[in-house]
């Protein structure tokens, strides 16, 4: 009979015969039972990891109803989607539409194959984006770039459908790059809404609506953020290399791409609060696009649609600034005294126009309006177009043969400045 000893370590001892038919025993009942439980998980074994992905698996089919047993069952699982940006998205992208502008061309395209002649037909010059933002009587209103719309001899409008629409341009404004269009509002099924831009945030969530490159890619969203408010950018109207202007504009990193001009930016609640414009394209830049704020496109908007042009103060005057005149004749034609190196030269004035009445002359240089100092000749637009009205009495400052002097006058609305 075996046993164990303390000091060996727990190593069996016992005699030799015990131990072979000890362990003949063993194996035979582990034989046996061993059969015994392959016996019993057989048909499990056999059904295991073979279900396929439609069936149910064995546990389920013990619950349900013999006649459904081998039916396949399918679940559909929709998830909602709807958040604050789709939702902004739907209630205007239907009212961003395609711009195209066409131009006369006179290219081979439609030669007559008999008589070699070349007959003048029309091409896209360029596509752009709009906003339809009133629809009153089947007379829809459209705005856009100013610079989408240029030198056209004909615009189509392509709505969100696909649905293609001759439009009218009724005014267009190169100081602010808007343009309004009149299209068939009986085809047009959602209008957008105007909201308050001066009540931006740097940091608000905005989303870019237009056509960037085109018809291919219609309807295109991005979203961004305001990156900047009251942006200003330097530009160049007549294309001589000096600024004449400078746009007031909202920054934002919501990808803007050519095509996108005159596209709609909205906030999170779907209203309008920027016409796109531009982007700056430099090589080392990325995510800075431009838009007008729709505050201040209002008041042009609704001059180009009622009159055809933006009604705007006019004095009669041509312009130039100072500081663009070498400084010999600062001194000698118009006679500064050397202090003086800023303010604006009169080339020219209009007769009969509020400053010829003024008293004002040729050589004259304005370095006041109203008691504020003007430098330049963006300085002084900005303060005439955005400070005074037609009909508003002007106070100017100048200098006439180094003598400081004084006078006022009437603005009237005549034409653009």
């Amino acid at each position: 009979m075996g046993y164990y000893d303390d000091h060996s370590q727990g190593r069996f001892k016992g005699d030799q015969g015990g131990k072979k038919s000890g362990y003949f025993f063993a194996g035979l009942v582990g034989a046996i039972l061993g059969a015994f439980l392959i016996f019993i998980a057989l048909p499990s074994l056999t059904h295991r990891d073979v279900i396929p992905n439609n069936q149910p698996s064995n546990n389920a089919n013990a619950n349900l109803n013999t006649n459904t047993k081998n039916e396949v069952i399918q679940k559909q699982v929709a998830y909602d989607v709807d958040t604050s940006t789709t939702k902004a998205v739907q209630k205007t992208s239907s009212a961003v539409v395609g711009v195209t502008n066409i131009q006369s061309s006179s290219s081979n395209l439609w030669s007559d194959n008999a008589t070699g002649k070349n007959s003048n037909g029309e091409e896209a010059a360029g596509t752009g984006s709009g906003v339809i933002y009133k629809n009153q009587g089947n007379r829809a209103f459209v705005v856009t770039n100013h610079h989408v719309v240029e030198g056209a001899t004909k615009l189509e409008i392509s709505l969100d459908n696909g649905t293609k629409l001759p439009a009218k341009l009724l005014g267009s404004d190169i100081w602010t790059d808007l343009a309004v269009l009149e299209i068939d509002g009986s085809k047009v099924k959602q209008v957008a809404e105007f909201g308050d831009s001066d009540q931006l945030k740097i940091g608000e969530p905005v989303i870019a609506i237009g056509n960037p490159l085109g018809p291919t890619f219609s309807g295109s969203v991005t979203k961004g953020i305001i990156s900047g408010l009251r942006r200003t950018i330097p530009m160049d109207i007549n294309q001589d290399g000096v600024m004449d202007w400078q746009a007031e504009v909202l920054q934002t990193d919501a990808a803007i791409n050519p095509g996108n001009s005159g596209g709609a930016l909205i906030n999170i609640d779907g209203q309008v609060i920027g016409i796109n414009s531009m982007k700056i394209s430099q090589e080392a830049v990325e995510g800075i696009g431009l838009s007008i704020p729709i505050n201040s496109a209002k008041p042009i908007i609704s001059d180009l649609e009622k009159y055809g042009s933006v009604k705007r103060p006019y004095m009669g005057v041509d312009l130039k600034s100072v500081s663009e005149i070498p400084a010999y004749y600062q001194q000698e034609a118009l006679k500064l005294p050397t202090n003086v190196a800023y303010g604006v030269a009169l080339r020219q004035v209009v007769p009969g126009s509020p400053a010829d009445r003024a008293g004002l002359k040729e050589l004259d240089v304005i370095v006041e309006m109203d008691g504020k100092k003007i430098n330049d000749v963006i300085e002084l637009r900005k303060h005439l177009y955005q400070e005074k009205k037609i009909g508003d009495q002007l106070n100017v400052k100048f200098y006439r043969s180094g003598k400081l002097k004084e006078t006022s006058l009437k603005l009237v609305s005549d034409r653009t400045q």
